[in-house]
């Protein structure tokens, strides 16, 4: 009864319109830091000092615009349906930064190399009030768009809602607040989320990953904050 419009331009016809849609701010990945995924941080990033436990970080779009649109019209907005969008988004940030090295040298984000999908979870109060956990709908979609698996191995307990903090608050908010409640073992790891703002969020699961025995940990999200 209510026409769909796009999230950015706010014209009736598709969640994101053509037009939007060829003009989306992407990062280009050959700039990017492959330690944060901040834009422009490839030789000097203002953003991290280098030592994430992320063995790389690769995001789609800035936090402002189209990417922070779609970001918060998704899990603020209650939209659900682009959740596809969203993931189509991510993997074709992580196709373009299959072709960029890592810290190690290795492919930043090639499918072929992981052996599963995994996602920042909500928090419990976040789910009850949304009713729904946004990063898992992408994952679901992710996990069929790239053909891995998804290893839904992390809960995470009660913590301050991390968009009150500042950088130093949103580490130690966070710190002790991530179980993994799955084998992860040996396995080389693609850590999903929305938003990145400080990496507190997915250094605090990435770290618990790699304590529970994963084997490598990377980072792909929609948007990043810099």
């Amino acid at each position: 009864m209510w026409p769909t419009r796009c999230v950015v331009c706010d014209l009736p016809g598709d969640l994101l319109c053509e037009s939007c849609r060829r003009k989306l701010p992407w990062i280009e990945q050959r700039f990017a830091c492959p330690n944060c995924g901040a834009p422009f941080g490839r030789l000097i990033c203002t953003e991290c000092d280098g030592t994430w436990p992320l063995r790389s970080c690769v995001c789609a779009l800035p936090f402002s615009g189209p990417g922070a649109q779609l970001a918060t019209s998704f899990k603020d907005g209650h939209e659900l349906r682009l959740a596809p969008v969203i993931a189509a988004a991510m993997e074709c940030a992580a196709y373009e930064a299959s072709a960029w090295p890592a810290r190690d040298g290795m492919s930043r984000c090639n499918p072929a190399e992981l052996d599963a999908l995994c996602y920042v979870p909500a928090t419990w109060a976040a789910f009850k009030k949304r009713g729904f956990d946004h990063m898992e709908l992408v994952a679901k979609e992710l996990s069929w768009l790239v053909g891995l698996p998804l290893a839904d191995a992390l809960v995470r307990t009660p913590a301050k809602d991390q968009r009150e903090l500042g950088r130093e608050e949103r580490r130690s908010n966070l710190a002790g607040t991530v179980e993994v409640v799955d084998s992860v073992v040996g396995m080389r790891l693609l850590l999903i989320d929305d938003v990145i703002t400080t990496g507190a969020s997915v250094c605090a699961c990435a770290e618990a990953l790699l304590a529970h025995g994963a084997r490598s940990i990377g980072a792909l999200a929609l948007a990043r904050v810099w």
